[in-house]
């Protein structure tokens, strides 16, 4: 609490001292209450990784045979683990045994865990070969055969119960141990054509042999994608890419007809960009249309086009720090920042060809323009950036609102030293006394 005692004639004074004050406080209690959002994301953030970090502990522990990923929510399309690869080839055993080399290649970066294949060990099966001359001698088919094994293990529909509006049908099927025991198909009684009744190890032989209960193809090739979580709070992209020359080696060393790729989330988020990168040749060739219109100057549209890249710098000066990735949100970010920082060159520029059309010397028009558009143009780009504060601590638009506040806040200061400077340049344009110098 602070009194301010003040005389009558200083009554303006002291409401503006007070004005102040006020205006203090609310802002002091504006960032005390972001900086107590700040570590209540914190505190929920080390919560969230204790829990997980103790989940995956549960599972190691309590299902050591089990494939069990503890993972966060996805945004975009789910692909489990995120790095992954592909690897195509015709024959299965072969194919395993390279799957299996990959996947202890992909291991070697200490930032992977938890790999896995989604098919690759061959499962037992007991295959039942049928003796077609005792069952002809007894009056059996092999339809009735493949009926009773079918009903035995997958049941069979024997009726129906009314349960309100609904029917449920009533199978009958071998229960659980007979199903799960050798012994009992060995037993497994037929119905011949008389009342004896016989049993299916008289009619067949069984013989033990290991298949593929899975075989994942793609473009009817057998495909085995090897999966790999991070450890680290590295991304997808940086891992996929110091492994590139391994894997580049990995394939050439393929025999023909085998080949590895990439998968995940690097090829999803490359799916997810496609379509931007398909039409931004023909959004340059509008905006440069227009432009031309504009500025109805080759010379003033290469000005006003330089500006652009300039905003990079403020994208990754921005980025870095934040550790939000160069996504397809961060490129969105990116095509829009491009028709800022272009807004701007033609304030400037237009602003400029102004000043000379009422007789300013060129010199003298680049200087006027740049100090009377430098406002402005610092006004709406903090404007802007102020606008994008609340998205970004959002997980989803975070990395715009990054690469667009660095991107808008360095290029727009960068332009207005860049664009009159270049203007200059490419007019060449002189201060009045070394021309008149130069005339003498």
């Amino acid at each position: 609490m602070a009194e301010i005692a003040v005389d009558d004639g200083d009554r303006v004074r002291a409401g503006t001292v007070i004005a102040r004050i006020e205006r203090f406080q609310q802002e002091q209690a504006l960032l005390s209450a972001q900086a107590q959002l700040t570590a209540a994301d914190a505190e929920l953030t080390a919560a969230r990784d204790r829990l997980r970090a103790r989940l995956t502990d549960l599972a190691d522990r309590e299902f050591p045979n089990a494939d069990i990923f503890i993972k966060l929510l996805e945004i975009g399309p789910p692909v489990g683990r995120p790095v992954q690869y592909r690897i195509t080839g015709p024959d299965l055993a072969l194919l395993r045994d390279k799957a299996r080399d990959l996947a202890a290649l992909v291991s070697s970066d200490g930032r992977t865990a938890n790999i896995v294949l989604d098919w690759n060990e061959p499962a037992r099966v007991v295959r039942v070969e049928i003796i077609q001359d005792r069952v002809r001698l007894l009056g059996l088919t092999s339809g009735d055969i493949a009926a009773a094994l079918s009903l035995m293990f997958d049941g069979q529909s024997v009726t129906e119960l009314r349960d309100g509006k609904y029917l449920v049908d009533l199978v009958a099927r071998g229960s659980d141990d007979t199903r799960s025991s050798i012994e009992a198909l060995t037993n497994l009684q037929l119905g011949g054509s008389g009342d004896q009744p016989i049993l299916l190890s008289s009619v067949a032989v069984f013989r033990y042999d290991t298949e593929q209960p899975l075989i994942r193809q793609e473009n009817r090739v057998p495909t085995i994608t090897v999966y790999a979580a991070i450890t680290t709070r590295d991304q997808p992209d940086t891992i996929v890419n110091d492994l590139a020359g391994k894997i580049a080696t990995f394939n050439q060393a393929l025999p023909p007809g085998y080949r590895v790729e990439v998968g995940g989330t690097v090829e999803s988020s490359a799916e997810s960009q496609a379509p931007i990168a398909a039409v931004v040749p023909l959004m340059l060739l509008i905006m440069a249309t227009l432009v031309m219109v504009q500025m109805q100057s080759f010379r003033n549209t290469l000005v006003v086009f330089a500006a652009a890249p300039l905003g990079l710098i403020g994208v990754v000066a921005a980025l870095l720090p934040s550790g939000a990735p160069l996504g397809f949100v961060a490129i969105l970010g990116v095509l829009a920042l491009i028709g800022i920082l272009i807004r701007n060159s033609i304030i400037l520029v237009h602003e400029i060809e102004v000043q000379r059309a009422a007789g300013q010397h060129p010199w003298e028009a680049v200087f006027v323009a740049s100090d009377s558009r430098a406002r402005p143009i610092l006004l709406t780009a903090a404007a802007a950036s102020f606008a994008l504060i609340p998205i970004a601590r959002q997980i989803f638009w975070g990395p715009m609102a990054y690469a667009m506040m660095g991107g808008i806040i360095a290029g727009t200061v960068i332009t207005l030293i860049f664009v009159p400077a270049l203007y200059l340049a490419v007019h060449r344009i002189r201060p009045p006394r070394a021309e008149v110098a130069a005339a003498a």
